[in-house]
């Protein structure tokens, strides 16, 4: 709703947050070609992306639980999402109190288990083992197979714990090996540094893709996305901490996490109001528009934007909503809006702020820092675009700033008896677009984000018989000043 403020909106995306799950995530790093002194009139960059299929850790007692959305997996299932492999081979994450809880179960004397197929392999292993052990001499071996994931850990777990006179060591793929030993021999592997089982080890597995999110987060390089107030938040729940309640306290932990956001539909929404840049609806549909020959390709400085070797299909065929081809999107934008020059000279605010190397008096200058590339999305960094709201961007480095929306409007309803906003909103419909809210019993406010719709409604309203539609004043239609003056 367009009445939303950042906190109001940050609230109600929260619960959608805490109650999916993220299923693929990609990340997209580009590295600036090396050439001779003489090519260095231009920039080339090779651009690796990466795509990861995500799934809860459920190693230990810790069981996430999450929502599917009919209409999301339908969508999904059109641009060929692989649930398969989601499913079987997605990479495990947890956020810190996950790992906290892991951390303290791992030191307990018991193991539980969040997993009835798990329960189900531990007690055929454990019978197994119990039943050979009690006839097998010292040193003596037995394979357990067909194993999979943390079930590989979980059985060493519990039957160390369970019996003092075995050891047990992965084999290679889905197997153990169980052996019969002495105590003092299994004394002695206990506190051998090569032991998989290692508590240290086993959190290490169990972060999966958290140790690439934390990563991430020490190397503090720029962090760019498209529309991305709601990867911030999975990227915050999922694999730092979980969301807190105070919406500042959010926008200080992500700071803290990126201190360098782009957002280029932020960056698009700008050019959109300045300049004739088309409107585009995605992120293809922008990308599309900046590699396009009316735009950038005229510009003899404009980057040259390869794929790496390993991942050229993307190259070959778009993949739309994939998400390693979507953050190479991202990246490529990025690169293209640095050094944009088209159209006669207008968006000479975008073009990189430091020129290409040029061969000086036999010198060439020296090739610019990530730092100094920056300074032309000055403007932009750490504003991440709001949908819809009280403000146009998030500041994540500082106070947001209220949008400048058209005035509101409030209309007093008669002989119209128990109507809702839902009637009120079908009443513009056909020629407009209003965010309704009530007022009081028999008043609503409107609330537009565009003038001319403000100007027809007063207009074209003017006459209707149940409808008496006016400019909100304040200190006329507040409830609570209204209070007052009785």
């Amino acid at each position: 709703s367009l009445f939303d403020s950042p906190a109001e909106r940050y609230m109600k995306a929260r619960w959608s947050v805490q109650h999916f799950t993220v299923t693929q995530l990609g990340k997209c790093c580009s590295d600036m070609a090396k050439f001779p002194e003489k090519c260095l009139s231009f920039r080339r960059y090779v651009v690796h992306s990466y795509n990861f299929f995500l799934f809860p850790s459920t190693l230990g007692i810790t069981d996430v639980e999450f929502c599917f959305s009919a209409s999301s997996i339908q969508f999904l299932s059109h641009y060929g999402f692989d649930y398969n492999k989601f499913l079987k081979d997605g990479i495990p994450y947890m956020n810190e109190v996950q790992e906290k809880i892991l951390s303290q179960h791992l030191s307990a004397s018991s193991w539980k288990h969040s997993s009835s197929l798990d329960r189900d392999v531990l007690k055929k292993a454990i019978d197994k083992v119990t039943c050979w052990i009690a006839a097998a001499e010292e040193e003596e071996t037995m394979i357990l197979q067909d194993l999979s994931g943390y079930q590989m850990f979980e059985v060493q777990l519990v039957l160390r714990r369970a019996l003092q006179n075995v050891w047990t060591q992965p084999l290679g793929g889905k197997k153990i090996i169980v052996k019969k030993v002495s105590p003092q021999h299994r004394q002695l592997l206990e506190n051998s540094r090569y032991d998989c089982c290692q508590k240290e080890l086993i959190l290490l597995s169990a972060r999966g893709f958290t140790n690439l999110f934390q990563t991430l987060v020490r190397a503090k390089k720029p962090l760019v996305g498209h529309n991305m107030l709601m990867d911030l938040m999975h990227l915050h729940d999922k694999f730092y901490k979980p969301l807190p309640e105070s919406y500042e306290e959010f926008k200080r932990n992500i700071h803290n996490l990126f201190p360098v956001l782009i957002d280029t539909k932020t960056v698009t929404k700008s050019i959109w109001k300045k300049f004739p840049f088309p409107r585009v609806s995605n992120l293809l549909e922008a990308y599309t528009i900046l590699c396009s020959s009316n735009v950038s390709l005229k510009d003899p400085t404009c980057p040259v934007i390869a794929l790496a070797s390993d991942c050229s299909r993307y190259a070959e065929k778009k993949s739309p909503h994939e998400a390693g081809y979507d953050a190479f999107l991202c990246g490529s934008g990025k690169i293209l809006l640095k050094y944009f020059r088209g159209w006669a000279g207008i968006w000479q605010f975008l073009s990189c702020s430091v020129a290409p190397c040029y061969a000086k008096n036999d010198a060439v200058e020296a090739v610019p820092s990530f730092s100094q590339y920056l300074t032309v999305l000055a403007k932009y960094l750490n504003k991440v675009n709001f949908i819809r709201g009280g403000v146009s961007s998030i500041n994540f480095s500082g106070e947001d700033t209220p949008c400048r929306h058209p005035p509101l409007l409030v209309v007093h309803v008669q002989g119209w008896p128990e109507v809702n906003e839902r009637q009120i909103c079908q009443q513009f419909k056909a020629i407009c677009r209003f965010d309704v809210r009530r007022l009081s019993k028999n008043q609503f406010i409107l609330l537009s984000n565009k003038f001319k719709h403000v100007r027809s409604v007063l207009r074209d309203f003017k006459d209707h018989p149940h409808l008496r539609i006016s400019v909100y004043r304040h200190w006329r239609h507040s409830p609570h000043v209204n209070c007052l003056l009785r």
